[in-house]
């Protein structure tokens, strides 16, 4: 620990080493910043935890971030409410820690709230509220390791098309032959933003900036929505997943749904949101880059569309024809769509 004086106010850090030479080392940079005004004086009177979370919230632009990290707040609220942010220590972190585990509550999730309380604290100290984020002495959990995703097949594929419901036929159809984000994206589609003509799909709303883009329809996927169309009518909602009692919104839970048809299709569960990782699976497969494949699926810099869309543009389109060659080169027999349309 060292400690120096500025304007009466004594103020105290660790070194954060344990070899005296070098803490020595340390203090007497500090004791320099000091003398040549370098050293700017956190605030001695430093905001609540709660106070400062209402705030840092109100910065936080895109909505499905704000929400993320609400909820995430929400829980650090119940152990720091009242706590100012000079109190907040490593210990104090890892009682929480010990009090989520407790708790029941899985690593990953207690890990993901102290990330979140870590960009606060930074910020604090970006601000000059606090001299030192705490959270840097604080080991994450360890999380067992995540489950790969399912990568569904074409014989998978072909069985759960077979007896799935037909929103759920069409869901499936319009992931694997896209990549769309199944909530957010799929669902969320609306008619307005098919272009049947020139053969895309605009992704005007998504998790991230790069998500908003736009996705070449497949030959198979564009038949298919076609057929849907007709089935529901345009004019019956403006979403292309309308939501059967409220056609003014959106579908929202495909759980049941989606459970009955892998059940019935003799297939074990795995989410439906598994049904990109295909796709981006079968873009590999086909020869289609990482860096493509990525872009296609909106996990792409913004910066590198924006420079080279044209090019872009051409080459997710050759990503879906090499799709659709390696389609036909598995010969999926179209039996279900004679099921659907009959």
């Amino acid at each position: 620990m060292m400690a120096v004086t500025v304007s009466g106010r004594q103020i105290c850090k660790s070194t954060h080493c344990s070899n005296k030479s070098l803490a020595h080392k340390l203090l007497a940079r500090w004791e320099t910043d000091v003398f040549e005004g370098r050293f700017h004086l956190p605030k001695s009177n430093p905001p609540k935890f709660e106070d400062w979370a209402d705030d840092f919230l109100k910065k936080v632009s895109h909505p499905n971030t704000r929400k993320r990290y609400k909820s995430s707040i929400g829980k650090l609220k119940i152990k720091f409410s009242t706590v100012r942010l000079s109190d907040i220590s490593a210990d104090s972190i890892e009682e929480y820690q010990e009090a989520r585990l407790k708790a029941g509550v899985e690593a990953a999730t207690i890990n993901h709230d102290l990330r979140v309380l870590g960009k606060m604290l930074r910020c604090a100290v970006r601000k000059k509220k606090i001299s030192y984020n705490p959270i840097l002495a604080v080991e994450p959990l360890e999380q067992p390791p995540q489950r790969p995703p399912h990568i569904d097949t074409f014989e998978e594929e072909e069985k759960i098309l077979q007896v799935a419901a037909p929103h759920i036929r069409v869901l499936v159809v319009l992931i694997l032959e896209t990549g769309l984000r199944s909530h957010r994206e799929a669902l969320a589609l609306k008619w307005e933003d098919v272009d049947f003509v020139n053969c895309l799909i605009c992704v005007r709303e998504s998790k991230t900036r790069a998500g908003v883009r736009k996705v070449p329809l497949s030959t198979r996927c564009k038949e298919e929505l076609l057929r849907w169309r007709d089935r529901v009518g345009r004019e019956y909602s403006p979403f292309v997943f309308p939501n059967m009692r409220t056609p003014t919104k959106p579908m929202k839970d495909i759980r049941h749904a989606w459970k009955k048809a892998l059940t019935d299709a003799g297939l074990e569960y795995f989410w439906a949101y598994n049904l990109r990782h295909s796709h981006a699976s079968r873009l590999s497969a086909a020869g289609v880059s990482d860096l493509f494949v990525a872009q296609m699926i909106g996990h792409s810099s913004v910066s590198i569309l924006l420079k080279y869309s044209k090019a872009i543009d051409e080459y997710r389109r050759d990503a879906i024809r090499k799709l659709e060659n390696m389609r036909a080169e598995h010969a999926i027999l179209p039996d279900s769509v004679t099921k659907f349309i009959n």
